[in-house]
């Protein structure tokens, strides 16, 4: 089991570094406001004498300039690549809008990378950071709460396939995280609501009194009370760096962060990408794996109940799509990357604060499939 660090304190007066441990290749995660423009932010950055900012045109808009401003004093050329926002074009003619400015620029293999956006700019730019010219570094500037709280952190880059999320990929660390907790202020709600649900995720899986804080704190972070989002930001990387510390590329224990997954992805390929996004579709997921985990004996109908109030008080849809029946659910979601020989597998919570990867009876799937699909 991973030894987690203990709970931090409800608010963050000034930026903190938390460090996750892969020896050679260990990396800071700094969190705090403002720290985009904070020059002391930008110190230890991979030499080169070319960066290249990947975003939007909404994020590197808001942002864009900001970070050329402080990647200025570190590299000779600063470029911009911005791809075509959203979900549906994490895929591979968006991967190439990448590589095609790298090689027209001719930047070589020690150019830096940086994401600055969401999860889908984290992801997609960390895959282009892995497999141009076999590897160059990367930095993660997460600009919503789920990049922040989740993919940023971790190591793991995809695009999507049309049949299946975050198929086509590979493991490569960032060289730093940089949260800068203001880039939140100007998130719609939708978005924030949907990084709600990876910060939702934590308690159950691996600490039982930031689910209560949570719960407890679940309108403040929805209001964006600077405390609460730093508090939750702070808690959900300390849990995920212990985790992924522990198993890097998901042979064991790594696998809890996936809790609630298995049906989320089913729901964002069954629709298509980009109709759910995807921390709505975890966290309708989380509610029917908690129903699945009732249905196992190991958690209280009780909790099911909490789970299923929680997120509907961080905005979040509890009720799944019916897809074209159980079998497109089932079909789907034996392409989960958790799957071993055709038999599905699920993250269930056995008590709050400790989760396990199990393969499910059947019956109790379509148990839970026909209780939670309109």
């Amino acid at each position: 089991m991973v030894s987690l660090p203990s709970s931090a304190s409800a608010t963050i007066d000034a930026p903190s570094r938390l460090s996750i441990e892969f020896g050679d290749r260990s990396y800071d995660i700094l969190i705090g406001r403002g720290v985009l423009s904070d020059a002391a932010a930008w110190q230890a950055l991979p030499r080169a004498e070319c960066a290249v900012i990947v975003s939007n045109a909404v994020v590197a808009g808001l942002y864009g300039a900001a970070l050329q401003g402080a990647l200025a004093a570190h590299y000779r050329r600063v470029l911009t690549v911005e791809l075509p926002d959203g979900e549906a074009h994490k895929d591979w003619p968006t991967l190439n809008l990448i590589f095609d400015r790298l090689l027209a620029e001719g930047c070589d293999r020690k150019t830096v990378l940086f994401a600055l956006g969401g999860g889908v700019v984290g992801d997609i730019t960390g895959f282009a950071a892995a497999a141009y010219m076999r590897g160059v570094p990367f930095v993660q500037v997460p600009t919503t709460l789920l990049a922040q709280v989740d993919s940023s952190v971790g190591g793991k880059t995809a695009i999507n396939h049309p049949r299946g999320k975050n198929m086509i990929g590979a493991f490569y660390q960032p060289r730093l995280v940089v949260c800068d907790l203001a880039t939140l202020d100007t998130l719609p709600a939708r978005e924030l609501s949907a990084g709600l649900a990876e910060v939702i995720k934590y308690g159950p899986i691996a600490d039982a009194d930031f689910f209560e804080w949570t719960e407890r704190h679940v309108d403040g972070l929805c209001a964006r009370d600077p405390a609460a989002i730093a508090h939750a930001v702070q808690r959900s990387c300390e849990i995920k760096a212990a985790v992924v510390a522990a198993d890097e590329r998901e042979a064991d224990v790594r696998a809890i962060l996936n809790f609630g997954h298995t049906f989320g992805h089913a729901i964002e390929a069954g629709l298509g990408y980009g109709e759910w996004l995807h921390g709505e579709a975890v966290a309708c997921g989380m509610v029917m794996a908690s129903d699945l985990s009732a249905r196992l004996g190991l958690v209280p109908r009780t909790f099911v109940d909490r789970m299923s109030a929680l997120c509907e008080r961080a905005g979040l849809p509890v009720r799944a799509p019916r897809l074209d029946g159980p079998e497109q659910w089932l079909d789907l979601m034996r392409l989960d990357k958790k799957a071993q020989g055709g038999e599905i597998r699920f993250v269930v919570i056995e008590q709050i604060g400790r989760a396990a990867l199990r393969a499910v009876p059947q019956t109790l799937v379509r148990e839970t499939l026909a209780a939670f699909c309109e």
